[in-house]
């Protein structure tokens, strides 16, 4: 399992998304971050297992 600790725009960059974008689903407590000293940081494994029950949600709606 990687458990590296991961910023923001690495994030941003895993998701393809912008880092506003990245910012504010993190602030809304949608994506699985921590802060440190007002800076966001995120497990990368805790998004893979974030992204991977995204994909279940959506399998069990189709």
């Amino acid at each position: 399992m990687d458990d590296d600790i991961i910023t923001i725009r690495e994030v941003a960059e895993y998701l393809r998304l912008r880092e506003k974008t990245t910012y504010a689903l993190a602030a809304k407590g949608e994506l699985p971050g921590f802060k440190v000293g007002g800076s966001w940081r995120f497990r990368k494994s805790a998004l893979e297992k974030w992204i991977v029950q995204r994909e279940g949600n959506e399998a069990s709606r189709s």
